[in-house]
């Protein structure tokens, strides 16, 4: 039901387009939310956003580099990333639940590699 794509291997400082589809459920009813895991690590937080794309919230780690978006026509959201850095390296997986706290569906995931 969600289905990730755009991950890739990126020069560092460069900029890539995460995109998720969620189908099968009112899309507009959910939070959306990007985590990530790297190798060896937990999977962490990344960003979310409402249904009104209104507030997003995203990790330290990523504020003022990456954008989380929604187009609910599309029933698609979207992590815009910019100024990657080596270790944004990762697993990429989105989420989706109908409160930020509780993700209950989970993409794949689209690797993404930042090389130094």
């Amino acid at each position: 039901q969600l289905q990730a794509s755009g991950g890739g291997l990126v020069q560092g400082g460069g900029s890539l387009r995460l995109s998720c589809t969620f189908s099968g459920r009112t899309f507009i009813a959910y939070f959306m939310g990007w985590f990530r895991q790297a190798p060896g690590k937990e999977r962490e937080f990344v960003a979310a956003i409402s249904w009104s794309g209104k507030s997003p919230d995203y990790a330290d780690s990523v504020k003022g580099r990456f954008t989380i978006s929604r187009d609910n026509a599309k029933n698609t959201v979207y992590l815009q990333m910019n100024s990657v850095k080596p270790e944004d390296t990762a697993v990429y997986y989105c989420a989706a639940g109908l409160n930020p706290k509780a993700y209950d569906y989970w993409g794949q995931g689209t690797l993404v590699t930042v090389s130094s």
